[in-house]
């Protein structure tokens, strides 16, 4: 090559090598190093990755098919009208406690590593959610699943972590099965606590009255998923950390040739100005507002199909066992991983984002609407349709967080990926809290107006998921919102 940079005499300028220098003992140094020669798709972290989100997630809905029956046997409500007011505020604990510490979950994770915030989390899950199984009083309940949520640092910096531990182009391969891995928690977990709660009763040849779980009926679902995340804490051996440690000059020994990537993510806002920037992030605060709506619908929906599933029919309901709801929900979660790995990526690629949420939410809404409807079914039809609807709503919502998830994750750079998360879980765990207090305050009241000539009975809750459903939709149209961008 010649001095002006040209090859030899064919006219072809000749792009110069840029180096790229690793610090030896940085961990994330030594995962781009690895990245660079192992181009595929890292299954192994990405194996790890799902049991560990799973695992972590399986508490957060578990409770909901027992929760109606646990209030009943602790003897906190006067009237069978009022389990549903008493229920709504242990299913909020778990949401205000970690509203309160997911940004500085999300602020650790970014100074001292992804890794031990993912650690501290299944810790957590391992000891608190078995006390919560032996609650023997109502503030026993409400303070283990409140102390929980306090722990539960995870989800904001294992969405960054996903666009870390593999190449870029495996990034949203990445942040989709962070989605869908919750998505089967929050459904699998239910289904847990749907077969598994009161044993004694619908196992009495292997589980008798007298032993630890005939004596604590909802220990069984708690135990089982604690030691779940007993297995994915071990699993935590092969995930290797993510972030950038230099602390020490560069040390041009570990400097390697090699066209060096953006620093700066191509799609993301200026990271300059710290955490407080990330107020003033337009895509990134839409597609917050976006999640933080549709992630209270979720749960309010997850708290209302339970407790109306289960609810006697003179007040509207189905009349379902716990057992009836656990098999409904192990359906869903069969069907929506089938749908994640078949039929998702189509979607996705051929649908703008903005598009596939509005066209979620607009199908929800006939779809709720219906479900007060269905009490008029009986049998093996009522099966069918009830396993259909929720199959269909939990297709739905993982689409739309899929899509916010990823949205949110392009609108910053690396540095402030785990703080951005970690704010986007404050605010939608602020919502998640509010949404099942709210919901069982709402379902205990149309409990008490069956024969109300507007909106009666559970016409009035289901009313309610759709009024927050289109809220969500609206917010989509903001001339800010993100999803307007792109493909996904």
């Amino acid at each position: 090559m010649g001095k002006d940079g040209h090859g030899g005499g064919d006219g072809l300028e000749v792009p110069l090598l840029k180096k790229t220098y690793y610090h030896g003992n940085c961990p994330g140094c030594r995962l781009d190093r690895r990245k660079e020669t192992r181009r595929g798709v890292p299954y192994t972290e990405f194996a790890c990755m799902w049991l560990v989100t799973v695992c972590s997630t399986l508490p957060i809905q578990s409770l909901f098919p027992f929760l109606y029956f646990m209030i009943r046997d602790l003897h906190v409500a006067k009237q069978v009208e009022d389990i549903g007011f008493y229920a709504g505020f242990v299913g909020a604990s778990y949401m205000i406690g970690r509203a309160l510490t997911s940004t500085v979950w999300g602020i650790v994770a970014d100074k001292h590593g992804r890794k031990p915030v993912l650690v501290i989390t299944l810790i957590a899950v391992i000891f608190l959610n078995t006390l919560f199984g032996l609650s023997s009083s109502y503030w026993m309940a409400l303070v283990t699943r409140g102390s929980l949520g306090l722990l539960s640092g995870m989800l904001g910096p294992i969405k960054a972590y996903a666009t870390e531990v593999c190449r870029k182009e495996y990034s949203h391969l990445a942040l989709s099965l962070i989605s869908s891995s919750r998505a089967i928690g929050l459904i699998v977990g239910p289904a847990i606590g749907g077969y598994l709660a009161q044993p004694a009763d619908k196992y009495p040849c292997i589980f008798s009255q007298q032993s630890i779980f005939g004596r604590f009926p909802y220990f069984l679902p708690c135990l089982s998923i604690s030691i779940l995340a007993v297995v994915a804490l071990i699993s935590c051996i092969w995930l290797p950390e993510t972030l950038h440690k230099h602390n020490e000059p560069v040390d041009s020994n570990n400097s390697i040739e090699a066209v060096e990537e953006s620093v700066s993510e191509p799609n993301s806002e200026e990271s300059g100005g710290g955490y407080w920037s990330l107020f003033t992030n337009w895509p990134l605060m839409s597609s917050i507002t976006v999640y933080c709506i549709f992630s209270l619908q979720d749960v309010a929906y997850a708290e209302v199909f339970s407790l109306w599933a289960v609810s006697d029919r003179k007040y509207g309901g189905l009349s379902f066992t716990s057992t009836d709801v656990g098999s409904v929900l192990a359906l869903s979660g069969f069907c929506l991983l089938i749908y994640q790995i078949l039929i998702y990526p189509s979607i996705a690629k051929a649908i703008e984002p903005v598009t596939l949420v509005r066209a979620t939410a607009i199908l929800t809404l006939p779809l709720l609407a219906s479900y007060p409807f269905m009490t008029a079914l009986s049998g093996f039809g009522l099966h069918v349709v009830v396993n259909c609807a929720s199959s269909l709503k939990n297709s739905f919502q993982v689409s739309t967080i899929t899509v916010c998830n990823i949205l949110m994750n392009d609108a910053v750079s690396q540095d402030l990926r785990a703080s951005a998360n970690g704010l986007s879980v404050t605010l939608m765990s602020i919502f998640k809290a509010i949404a099942p207090a709210v919901a069982g305050i709402i379902f205990s009241w149309a409990q008490r107006r069956q024969t109300a000539s507007f909106l009666p009975g559970d016409h009035l809750v289901f009313f309610m998921l759709n009024a927050a459903t289109v809220v969500g939709l609206m917010c989509t149209f903001g001339p800010h919102f993100a999803g307007n961008r792109k493909k996904h």
